[in-house]
């Protein structure tokens, strides 16, 4: 795990923020659900939100079914005393069950984000807000065309006339 130098590190989101990303990498989800207050909210920007723990277990059971050499490693951290920032790259095979609705299909998985980590006196995960690019997801299991290639630029093309097409129909007269 990457820290930023000079930040501190040992205070109560550090502690928690290391205990429950480390839960995560370990896929220990009793672990890292028991870093939450009940209650807390997590929320995935490209998901929605997750009510701790049930919604998280449900969310996290899925994730790690769909991706069964799930990796999760933490990039950097830098937290104070309420509150921790994570970056982080998570990576899998998409051979599992199936996971939002897709059947897996064998690609890999490759993602970076950023979790903004909220607790509370007791040290316990009140809140999480966390961001990924989405589209970079869709592309590297194959549901969204690779970036600048000739299926990307039809699929652009077929969007574009789509929209032409769409704002002749509403022109008023």
């Amino acid at each position: 795990m990457t820290v930023k130098a000079g930040a501190d590190q040992s205070g109560p989101a550090g502690e928690a923020a290391r205990s429950y990303f480390g839960a995560i990498a370990r896929r220990d989800l009793d672990a890292a659900l028991a870093c939450w207050r009940a209650g807390g909210i997590d929320h995935l920007a490209p998901v929605g939100e997750l009510q701790a723990p049930d919604g998280m277990r449900e969310y996290f059971t899925a994730l790690f079914t769909a991706f069964p050499d799930f990796r999760y490693e933490v990039l950097a951290l830098v937290a104070n005393r309420e509150q921790a920032a994570i970056r982080w790259r998570a990576t899998g095979t998409f051979t599992g069950g199936p996971f939002t609705g897709f059947l897996p299909n064998g690609a890999t998985l490759e993602a970076e984000g950023c979790d903004l980590l909220r607790v509370d006196a007791d040290g316990l995960i009140v809140r999480n807000d966390s961001y990924w690019d989405d589209a970079a997801v869709a592309r590297s299991i194959g549901l969204l065309p690779p970036h600048g290639g000739g299926s990307e630029r039809m699929l652009t093309a077929l969007f574009n006339l789509k929209t032409r097409l769409t704002r002749r129909r509403v022109r008023p007269g």
